[in-house]
């Protein structure tokens, strides 16, 4: 008799596997449950464990019904969204002159948005049941030490960004597109070029996917905006520039598109590096999303050229689902986070921002939007290069005593900020980021300002 399997049970090693197997079962019911495992082969086994009464905290809470994760913190979203919305409804309500049809589009794309919010809030604890049942979780680094750096923290939670904003965004069409309707085929391409980047990221938090192959992935998920693009592939010439180049447009043909490809590549890259504290990865989105989305409703308002404002409105249609749904995720991956977003939601924030870059035809503006990114990626180029060895989680180091950050030597704009500024907790070091990413958008409205009429 194995003692390990308590008195008056059978150990597997003295088990007749001629004998009743049904009575053994009937032996151990009540007791004691079984639960199967993998020997890595075809073979499988038994394992015994005692049956807890209660069983864990998780799984008591999805016998009641409750969600495993904690509820969102939807107070701070509507104080935060109340920064944006009230100068972005302003614009659209009264200052900027848009046409009626267009005005009519943008709010009932508006409308979808914000049920697409309120769907957003309520899949994720869904989506956290079954994402913990399939071992999909993480351990927060940055709370090592405490009792919260114990906690399984559900993973890979972008996806329900992802569906949700394919959904809106798919039905949207009936409301604003014809048959006929030239900016269709692109809207569609963009949709596609999305879709297979949400479906790439999800790969990349199942497999784990170096980055060698990371830095590629954007490539084949743009490759259907690249084949469907039919715009114009031409640059307008800096007036500054125009007596030594001797013309003020330039056609770069198809390395127009190789800038296109480059430009996807980047932005999906550029989120996904900037991260390693709760609500960073969502919050930077936020808030280049809503630059975006003033940028392109003053630009309709100043223009008269109906393609102009329609490349502008296009961008508008694609940008309010990302940013509504973003605003949901946030809900739950604000400190202390709920959820992780996993690489599944910055490939697909990366990518639907490049997508209305490219589009709306304001790269040059977006890259400016992204200037921390680009900061970032300087910093950490000498480790992705391989110049510098680079571990595998690039954070600071935490001290569970004062719970406060430490920059270490690595290249990122987190530690940099660490060793500038001193020591600060993750969610102080957090709010800096973001409004640093926040005055990088105001700056970009100013040098427009600035130069409008002067460099174009």
């Amino acid at each position: 008799m194995d003692p390990s399997y308590g008195a008056g049970f059978p150990s597997p090693a003295s088990m007749d596997h001629g004998g009743n197997f049904a009575d053994i079962m009937l032996r151990l019911k009540g007791t004691k449950r079984l639960t199967r495992f993998s020997h890595g082969s075809s073979q499988e086994g038994f394992r015994l464990l005692r049956r807890d009464p209660q069983g864990p905290a998780q799984t008591r809470g999805r016998r009641a019904g409750r969600s495993p994760i904690a509820p969102p913190k939807l107070g701070f979203i509507l104080k935060l969204a109340a920064l944006f919305l009230v100068p972005y409804l302003y614009l659209i309500a009264r200052h900027s002159d848009i046409d009626r049809e267009l005005r009519r589009s943008i709010l009932i794309n508006a409308g979808l948005s914000l049920a697409g919010f309120f769907a957003t809030v309520r899949l994720i604890p869904v989506a956290s049941r079954y994402v913990l049942r399939r071992n999909l979780f993480g351990y927060d680094i940055n709370k090592k030490g405490t009792p919260q750096g114990t906690v399984k923290v559900p993973e890979s939670l972008g996806i329900v960004v992802g569906i949700v904003y394919l959904v809106l965004a798919i039905v949207f069409q009936y409301f604003n597109f014809t048959a006929d309707s030239n900016w269709l085929v692109e809207y569609n391409a963009a949709l596609a070029s999305i879709c297979f980047m949400v479906l790439l990221g999800f790969m990349d938090d199942v497999l784990d996917v170096p980055w060698r192959v990371k830095l590629i992935l954007p490539s084949f998920a743009a490759l259907p905006l690249l084949m469907a693009y039919a715009g114009h592939t031409t640059i307008v010439i800096p007036k500054p520039l125009i007596p030594y180049i001797g013309m003020e447009i330039l056609d770069l043909g198809w390395i127009y598109k190789l800038y296109m490809g480059l430009l996807a590549v980047f932005c999906t890259n550029s989120i996904n590096i900037h991260a390693g504290l709760n609500g960073l990865e969502v919050g930077q989105t936020v808030v280049i999303a809503a630059a975006i989305l003033l940028h392109n409703i003053i630009q309709i308002g100043a223009s008269k050229d109906p393609e102009y404002m329609q490349a502008h409105a296009f961008s508008i249609y694609l940008v309010q689902p990302m940013l509504a749904t973003s605003l949901a995720l946030l809900s739950y991956n604000w400190y202390p986070s709920s959820v992780f977003v996993g690489d599944t939601y910055t490939y697909f924030a990366g990518m639907t921002m490049a997508v209305v870059g490219i589009l709306g035809h304001y790269s040059e503006t977006l890259l400016i939007f992204f200037l921390p990114q680009i900061l970032n990626f300087l910093l950490s180029l000498p480790q992705l290069a391989g110049f510098v060895k680079c571990p595998r989680h690039r954070l600071p180091r935490f001290d569970p005593q004062s719970g406060l950050l430490t920059g270490t030597n690595d290249g990122t704009l987190v530690n940099f900020f660490l060793r500038a500024f001193g020591r600060k907790t993750e969610k102080s070091l957090c709010i800096l980021l973001l409004l640093f990413q926040a005055m990088a958008c105001c700056f970009c409205f100013l040098l427009r300002w600035v130069l409008t009429g002067w460099y174009k």
